[in-house]
């Protein structure tokens, strides 16, 4: 069982000059030319908000992050009922990491070190009465808020179901940038505007370690 909290910014699942973007699409592609081809893109699309200011700077974290929010791209949701499902359960981890394995090939043999990351899983329910492209603009202003602050590797949400349940989760370099990530002024706008949005809301945290040399991984309740 995930550890649980209640979220106090709730419209964005996080907290806690031109840019060109590199995408990976769903269909196969030479992992060594997008990587390793002069004068690489910084920036990477890792949410459903393409804007440059919602981009990821993959200068701005280590080997070992750049490359999981590379394989990230890959995330997709394997079942409809992702909203009440079992969070490990919902996406496709075994893909994700196989994506990673390739990619660590294709930078030379780069030797992974076991790293942990920080995902937040937020559970959510919404009125008939929330409009929802509203709760897209503070969701959209709280995203590039948190891009700005450092560390946030990925952004998935899907759409509400016909109970207004829905699912939206985040992985972050760590905790503490999630923390520094939803405490700023888009942040407490949003969370000013939970009551009236949401019906009920919770955060599931857990932990993603993948060990050395990606031999093995798991994701597993977060512990503070």
């Amino acid at each position: 069982m995930a550890a649980v909290a209640i979220q106090t910014n709730p419209a964005l699942p996080a907290a806690l000059a031109e840019k060109e973007p590199i995408t990976i699409s769903e269909e196969p592609l030479d992992l060594a030319q997008t990587l390793e081809a002069p004068n690489p893109s910084r920036y990477l699309i890792t949410s459903p908000y393409p804007e440059p200011a919602h981009q990821l700077d993959l200068d701005s974290v280590n080997e070992e992050n750049r490359l999981l929010a590379l394989a990230l791209v890959k995330m997709r949701s394997l079942r409809d009922d992702y909203a009440t499902a079992p969070y490990l359960d919902t996406f496709n981890w075994e893909e994700i990491v196989e994506t990673l394995r390739a990619l660590a090939r294709e930078r030379g043999g780069h030797r992974w070190r076991e790293t942990s990351f920080y995902i937040v899983a937020f559970r959510s329910q919404i009125p008939p009465t929330t409009v929802y492209s509203d709760l897209g603009v503070l969701d959209k202003a709280a995203h590039a808020e948190a891009v700005a602050s450092g560390g946030f590797l990925k952004y998935w949400f899907g759409s509400p179901d016909a109970e207004g349940r829905n699912l939206a989760t985040c992985v972050w370099r760590s905790r503490e940038d999630a923390i520094k990530g939803g405490v700023g002024p888009a942040h407490r706008k949003a969370a000013g505007s939970a009551r009236h949005l949401y019906s009920s809301w919770q955060i599931d945290r857990h932990r993603l370690v993948i060990r050395d040399e990606i031999e093995s991984w798991d994701i597993v309740e977060w512990e503070d």
